[in-house]
Order: structure tokens, then sequence, then C-alpha cells
């Protein structure tokens, strides 16, 4: 019996085009998916207690600090494995301590002009470091939320101080998130996060070849390609040790390895685009089952062995088999030995991609280094984003600064979470956050009349805790529950009711959002860095992953490694076309004719899965697959 869920494909940029203007759209469309339990627990224990345990101690800035760590670890508390959180929540809190220490020097010891340049200059670095990856936004935004919380916030607290109770906060969350299981994890507690990124990862192999042939199947590729994203960063976070410390984790990994060449034969059948009987998805099917179970595989039905792509996902199966039954090396090695590199020669210098120094890891992926962090960060895509909120950041400061309110951090601080490119359109986040605003602000009043006494904010800061997992889906409703929350703490902190000023100086950091935003920047391209940014960083992947299958390479991990990056680039590309399609006119106009690019390179890379496939099974390139590589190559060089 079926028991593992069918993956969701993930809806595409062209399904919220009707009658509404796209911008308009997507403010009003919100991800779906079964409620995050886990973290909602989480959520729940974290800010809550912290906040009772500073209040019975009779130290309730205290109890502000920890919570407010609390809740932008909540933020950034994601599915996935433990592992992978260690960094994902532990990273941004280190750097969101250290602003909250700048931030309260700065606001001690600057006047307003030195202030708002502080927070000019911050906010270009923040702005800039976003463009390196998820972690690095995520880090971007906590320095600056943390600067803006420091110097315009009235705490007692000396800036160590502050940082430290931040982190206390953060780190109790990272406790509970390393405590608790996960329900549905399977097996034991300890993986289930890996687990279950595992097991999609087969399950979403099925869906294709269940969708080959079908006009699905575009969709679930894409659902596949996010799977092995998902799964490819909860088998990677950081180790202390070089080498996987359990059977369960090196079975893991290997039932992971063994889900690659599986997927390229999928990919080949979907592209091939014959239906498939519903028997040749059924021992996917039952591998996704053993891996969510933690139990053998047991026998599993073979397909028929018709044509090259077909046998692939048959001899794909049976070594699966293998990694789930068979025996467990006693040490898998983590760390990457080095080996030379496939030659590009064919490439021009300026397109050829980056040597690849070390043979890749048993997750298929090649380390980032500092130099290639920093070359995004002063790449086209992060100065254009680090202009732009060093002028938000900046000029929420001075309006602030001229408002003389003793409680100004909340006008940059919304600035900041305002000109972030991956919560969506900029004319999406404005609604949602003045939206959310007004709501919040709204709901926050109705509940601090009905919750009367000490103890009814502190019930609104762990109903909020809990709810932000589950908020995180919608801007508006992640800044609606944001700003109960932080009301709630304003009052535990000893202020009155702070509603209507807290409306005002969102509608003025949105003003400032929607000017700043609509600035035409003096940067090559003029608009859409991080848009070109990403679609050149696809092309560069796709060239490379044909490069090496038209050469007839035998070296089947190298070939994992650039299909993987080069679907995964293509995934960041296309998101980042989708949002920049839903801005208004202004701003959409800077990235027309990217979406045909993307296309166009998708096309090339199924093709080339295709044609690996293959050359694997006959030694040669068929010539349909010639034909068509040849042509997409002139299209993209035309």
């Amino acid at each position: 019996m079926r028991t593992t869920p069918r993956p969701v494909p993930p809806r595409s940029g062209h399904a919220s085009r009707g009658p509404l203007p796209p911008w308009l759209g997507h403010a009003l469309r919100a991800q779906r998916g079964p409620v995050p339990w886990s973290a909602v627990v989480r959520g729940a224990l974290a800010a809550g207690p912290l906040l009772v345990t500073a209040l019975l101690a009779g130290h309730p800035s205290a109890g502000v600090l920890a919570a407010l760590g609390a809740m932008l670890a909540g933020i950034n508390d994601r599915p996935g494995s433990r592992r992978a959180a260690v960094s994902r929540i532990g990273v941004p809190a280190l750097v969101g301590a250290g602003g909250l220490v700048v931030g309260t020097w700065v606001g001690a010891q600057a006047g307003p002009a030195a202030l708002i340049g502080a927070f000019a200059l911050l906010g270009f670095a923040g702005g800039a470091v976003s463009a390196v990856g998820p972690v690095a936004s995520a880090c971007g935004t906590q320095l600056l939320v943390a600067v803006g919380i420091g110097a315009g916030m009235p705490l007692p607290e000396a800036g160590w101080q502050r940082a430290l109770l931040f982190l206390a906060g953060a780190g109790w969350l990272l406790v509970l998130r390393g405590l608790l299981p996960s329900p549905g994890g399977g097996g034991a507690y300890r993986f289930d996060g890996e687990r279950a990124a595992v097991a999609q990862v087969y399950a979403a192999v099925a869906g294709l070849v269940d969708a080959a042939g079908t006009p699905r199947a575009a969709a679930h590729r894409a659902a596949l390609t996010a799977a092995l994203d998902h799964a490819q960063d909860a088998l990677s976070g950081p180790r202390l040790r070089r080498y996987a410390g359990s059977r369960e984790e090196r079975r893991l990994h290997a039932q992971y390895a063994a889900a690659l060449p599986l997927a390229e034969a999928a990919t080949a059948l979907a592209w091939a685009g014959s239906a498939l009987p519903a028997r040749a998805s059924e021992g996917l099917w039952r591998l996704a089952d053993a891996v969510r179970s933690a139990q053998p595989c047991g026998p599993l039905p073979a397909p028929a062995r018709s044509d090259a792509a077909l046998r692939a996902l048959d001899e794909a199966l049976l070594h699966a088999a293998v990694a789930f039954d068979g025996p467990v090396r006693d040490r898998t090695r983590v760390a990457p030995t080095p080996v030379p590199v496939s030659a590009a020669d064919d490439l021009p210098r300026d397109a050829r991609p980056k040597p690849l120094h070390a043979r890749p890891k048993p997750l298929h992926a090649r380390p980032r280094t500092p130099v290639t962090a920093l070359r995004r960060a002063v790449g086209p895509a992060g100065r254009e984003y680090g202009i732009r909120v060093a002028l938000c950041f900046g000029a929420g400061a001075a309006v602030a600064q001229l408002l003389h309110n003793g409680h100004w951090y909340w006008l940059p601080v919304t600035a900041v979470f305002l000109v972030k490119p991956d919560l969506g359109p900029l004319a999406s986040r404005v609604l949602c956050r003045a939206f959310g605003t007004v709501f919040g602000a709204a709901l926050f009043a109705g509940l601090a009349a009905l919750l009367p006494g000490p103890g009814g904010p502190v019930v609104l800061v762990a109903l909020g805790g809990a709810l932000i997992p589950v908020a995180t889906r919608h801007f508006a409703a992640q800044t609606a529950v944001v700003t109960v929350f932080v009301l709630s703490l304003v009052m535990v902190g000893g202020e009155p009711q702070m509603a209507l000023a807290r409306i005002g100086e969102t509608l003025l950091a949105c003003a400032i959002v929607l000017c700043v935003g609509h600035l035409p920047l003096p940067l090559p391209g003029r608009g859409g860095g991080a848009v070109r940014t990403r679609l050149s960083t696809a092309d560069e992947a796709a060239h490379a992953y044909v490069l090496h299958v038209l050469s007839g390479s035998d070296d089947r991990a190298g070939r994992w490694t650039l299909r993987r990056e080069a679907y995964r680039a293509l995934a960041e590309a296309r998101t980042a076309i989708d949002l920049a399609a839903a801005e208004l006119p202004p701003l959409a106009r800077h990235t027309a004719g990217t979406e045909d690019v993307a296309v166009t390179l998708e096309a090339l890379v199924d093709t080339t899965t295709s044609c690996a496939v293959h050359l694997d099974d006959t030694g040669r390139v068929p010539e349909q697959h010639a034909e068509r590589i040849d042509a997409l190559l002139a299209e993209l060089a035309a």
C-alpha cells in the first residue's frame, strides 16, 4: 500500500496571471501545506517561558530581549534537519547579537547626522551580503534589525548584556529544535528531518514518472528539483567530524546518492514525452515508504526495459535496493579530496565554469569559497540591493529622528523588512505590510482589552511565537503576528498602547520603500541585477553540464554534481524571474525576456540529461539529441 503522499508540484509563475494584475495576484496568494506542528510547539515553548522567567526574576527588559531573539530565530526555523538548523538559526543569531552591540554604541555615541550615515553604511553592507545566499540574507536582515533595536529601543542593559540575552533567546529555540522530535519523522528522531527530505525525493521521482507524457511533467520536474535541493540542504549541515557518525546517517547518505540516477532516468523519461504504465513507479513509491519508515524496501518490481531511459531506471532501482537493504560501509568520508577537473576549453574565457578543485562530496555539491561569496556580494545584484537597503534604512532613521519618538526603531526596521526582495514583489510587500500592521494593531488592541494585567501580554507573546511558523506562508499574516508579538513586548517593557503610532510609522516606511524601490540606480543593466546574476549563473552551470556530458566522460559522480548545480541554479533563476514579473510595470520591464531564456536553459539541461542516459546505454550521442542541443545552444547565442 502506498503511504507516502504524492509531491505537490510548485505553482508556476503563470498560474497567477489572470484578470488581476500580477502584483495584486501575488499579494492575494499564500503558500499551502500541512501545519508544521513541531515548529508550532517550539514557538510556543520559546519566547513565552523566557518572558515569564524574566518577569518572575524582576527583569522585564531582559525578557523582552530574550523574546526578541527567540522570535527572530522562529522566523528562520524552517523545515529541514537539525544539523542544517544550526547554521540557519544560529549564524543569523550571532550576527544579530553583534548588531545589538553596534546599534547600542551608535545610538549612545553618535549624533543624528552621524547616526543616519552609520545606518546607511550598515544598510549597504547588510544588503550586499544578502545576495550571497539564504543564510547570508537572514544574517543581513538580523544585523540591521538588531542595529535598529539597539539604537532606538530604550533599555537599561548595556550592549554586551543585550547581545547575551538576545543569544539566550535564539539559543533556547535552537535547543528546542535539537531536542524535540518532529511528528511523523519515522525511525529514530535524531534524523527525522533528513529522513523526511530523502523520502520526499523518492516520492518526487515517482511523481515525475507518473506524470511522464502529460502536461503535468514540467511541474513535477520542478518539484523534483525542489525536493533534491531540500534534501541536499538537510544532509549537508555543519558537522564536527569528517565522517558520518552512525550507520543510520551513512544509510541516509547512501539512499540520497542512490536517488540521483533515478532522478536522471525519470527526467529522461519525462523528456521523451511518452506515457508510462503505473507499474513503472511502483518500486519508487516503495522506496519512498521505506525511507520514511526506516524499514527495508524488500523486493522491487522492475519496469519494462524497452528503451534506454527505462533500462536506466531499472538499473538505478537495483542499485537503490542495495543502498536500502545491503551492508553499509564502516565510514563515509565527508571531506573532499583533490582530483583533476574536466576541461572546458571550448567555452569563451568569461563563460568558463570555475574549476572544481575537489572530488564531489557524497551530496554531489561543490562548497562555496569565501571568494565566491565575496564576488556575489560585490557583484551587480549585491550592489543594487545594497544601495536600495542603504537608502531605505538611512531614510527611515532620518524620518524617525525628525519625529522625536522615544521608540523610533520601528520605522527603519520596518523598512528593512519591506525592502527584502525574497519576501515578494515590491508592491505586494507594501500592501501586505500595511494591511498586516493595521490588522495586527487592531487585533492587539482587542486582545489586550480582553486579557488585562501582566499575564495578558505574556499569553499574546506565547501565542504569537506559536503562530509564526504558520504565518510565514504569507507576508501579511507574518506582519500581523509579529505586530501583536512586538506590541505585547513593548507593553511588558512598561510602555502603554502604541498601536496608532506603529500604524503611522509603518505607512511612512511603505512610502519610503516604494519611492526608493522605483529609483533608477546608475548601475550596469539599469535594474534587475538579481535576476540577471542568477540567470548568468544558471547559464554557466548549464554550459558546464553540457560540455561534461558531450565529452563522453565516465565520471558519473562529476556529472551528477554538475546536473545538480544546473537544476538548482535554474530553480533560483526561475524564482527570481517569477517575482520580478509580478512587480509594477516600471520595475518588471527591466527583466523582460528573461523568462524565455530560462525556458531555453531548462530545455537544454533536460535534453542533456536524456542524452547522458542514452550515452550510458549505447555509448554514442543520439542524432535527435545532438540536433536539439545544437538548436538550443544557437537560440541562446542569438
